[in-house]
């Protein structure tokens, strides 16, 4: 008897496996459904990101900038902690965050460095818009390297 349920077990368990070869991949995100488009089935606004850094122990950050995720599922939310820029992301459902990187597998470029790099260059000072007329200017003007110092002598 158990012979017989075992050699029927074997028989369904290749059955299925050679269905399962003839049939087409899944993918994880076709065509269907959000036509290509996530925004246009999924939405994330201003407020749910802050519900989340409350959630986060960081109520005070500042929202950069949300927009989808190179990973298709999540979004990609870019802010700025105590003046440290930063980048997480919060899948579609709105339940898991995710931190670290995102690495395109065909180039191996990590996008969320790119990120990361593009956030930190946003905050950069450009000193040719300084006004000099009223500074103390020391040492080589000609120097590769400017450092502005920013005091109230009051």
């Amino acid at each position: 008897m158990v012979r017989h349920l075992l050699l029927l077990f074997s028989v369904v368990f290749m059955a299925c496996a050679l269905l399962q070869l003839n049939s087409p991949p899944v993918k994880a995100f076709d065509k269907t459904g959000c036509e290509m488009d996530c925004t246009k089935c999924h939405s994330i606004t201003t407020q749910d990101v802050k519900e989340i850094l409350r959630n986060m122990k960081a109520p005070d950050a500042e929202i950069v900038k949300v927009q989808p995720s190179p990973l298709k599922g999540l979004w990609e939310v870019s802010v700025n902690n105590k003046g440290r820029p930063g980048v997480f992301y919060v899948d579609f459902s709105k339940t898991f965050i995710v931190s670290g990187s995102v690495i395109e597998v065909k180039t191996g470029k990590n996008k969320t460095m790119e990120r990361m790099t593009a956030l930190q260059e946003a905050r950069r000072v450009d000193f040719s818009k300084i006004p000099l007329s009223q500074a103390l200017v020391m040492g080589d003007p000609l120097s590769p390297k400017k450092v502005a110092v920013f005091t109230d002598p009051d």
